[in-house]
């Protein structure tokens, strides 16, 4: 009997996530079919998208309210579609402002769901663990220090690792990337990374170029590589570059971050999953971060943030090894500052990377495949198997 499964992506890290757990589904069950909203990477892995996943990827409290009628006219269709047509099983990747409504919805019509990503509700507006254990059935969470706080508010997870520290390995070695890219194998080479939405890059691209501006002046010799993900975050981020860097010698590349990052000495970052990826090459970096200011004001006086750091990389460490610099202190000098002290620091940068080794190696646990199992074991349990 064929098994159908509803899953929905909203954004670049939620697709490579989404597409390891269709693949691994199909691995263990052939007759599996998969329909939501994904990227290219869940489309190709099979599953059929009725809605463009960029229309979902949408960031901060003040950005979400000029989006949310479409937004919610999406979950609206979605809802209606799975009414008439009920998946076996649900799982809703990340995403969680969007997907916890529609799992707990559809677990309200007896539909079995599974959240893959914890939302960080022990960082972040924490209130929200009761809308989490109200939707789903079972919590995939691919950081080790969730389970305990999941656990304690009743949350029903399982740890499954993170999938792509079983696809990135550390690289000691940036000569052989250095050629692949056509960059000199010898002198310094800063990755820059803005971010893979839109308005990430329209909010960090700046201060981004214009310390590469600043950090160029500086080393003679620095070379500029950024790797993006569409071509609209290309065309967003090559117009800001040709306006206020023009001169610079800066290599774009369209892949993943991974496939250029092991070329860099330093990495410059926006808050996000590239810190983790940052993180699994064993790359220093900075991070750099801005949202509207109507956003980060609020969440300051709601008291909604729970945490000393934003970037993934200073939460598994449980120090500040990555230096951030959010919202006023993102400015061009600080950043170009903070990557100089890295820079002119070797002995610094190869003490953070074999940190970066310990921490990568427990996040390694053939997550996807993990992640189908358990899917897999909470299908057979709702059929009573």
């Amino acid at each position: 009997m064929t098994l159908r499964v509803g899953i929905v992506a909203a954004e670049p890290s939620g697709d490579v996530l989404g597409a390891g757990l269709i693949r691994a589904l199909r691995a263990a069950r052939p007759d599996i079919e998969f329909e939501g909203i994904g990227g290219p990477r869940m489309i190709a892995a099979g599953c059929v998208s009725r809605f463009p996943m960029e229309r979902l990827s949408v960031m901060g409290l003040v950005e979400v309210l000029r989006h949310l009628r479409e937004l919610l006219a999406i979950r609206r269709a979605l809802l209606d579609h799975w009414r008439g047509q009920p998946p076996d099983l649900y799982v809703g990747v990340d995403a969680p402002d969007f997907n916890l409504t529609l799992e707990r919805r559809l677990r309200q019509l007896g539909v079995p769901t599974v959240h893959y990503v914890s939302p960080t509700v022990w960082a972040w507006r924490p209130g929200r663990v009761k809308t989490l254990r109200a939707a789903a059935d079972l919590v995939l969470s691919i950081f080790p220090f969730e389970g305990d706080f999941l656990a304690a508010h009743g949350v029903r997870a399982r740890y499954v690792g993170h999938p792509l520290a079983d696809e990135i390995e550390p690289v000691a070695d940036p000569a052989p990337v250095r050629a692949r890219l056509g960059l000199p194998p010898d002198g310094p080479v800063l990755a820059v990374l803005p971010g893979s939405r839109l308005s990430e890059i329209g909010a960090i691209g700046p201060p981004f170029v214009g310390a590469a501006r600043l950090l160029a002046e500086r080393y003679p010799g620095l070379r500029l590589v950024t790797p993006l993900v569409n071509a609209a975050t290309r065309e967003r981020f090559a117009a800001l570059r040709a306006e206020l860097a023009p001169d610079l010698d800066w290599l774009f590349v369209d892949s993943a971050a991974q496939d250029a990052l092991p070329a860099a000495d330093v990495v410059l970052t926006a808050s996000g999953t590239a810190t983790l990826e940052a993180l699994l090459v064993g790359r220093p970096m900075v991070v750099g971060y801005r949202v509207h200011a109507l956003t980060y004001w609020t969440a300051r006086l709601l008291r909604l943030v729970r945490v000393r750091h934003i970037a993934m990389a200073n939460l598994l460490a449980g120090e500040g090894l990555a230096p951030e610099l959010v919202q006023g202190a993102c400015t061009a000098q600080n950043l170009a500052a903070a990557v100089g002290a890295l820079l002119d620091a070797p002995w610094r940068r190869a003490e953070i990377g074999a940190r970066y080794a310990q921490l990568a190696a427990g996040l390694r646990r053939d997550t996807s495949r993990e992640a189908a199992a358990a899917v897999l074991s909470l299908v057979e349990a709702s059929r009573g198997g």
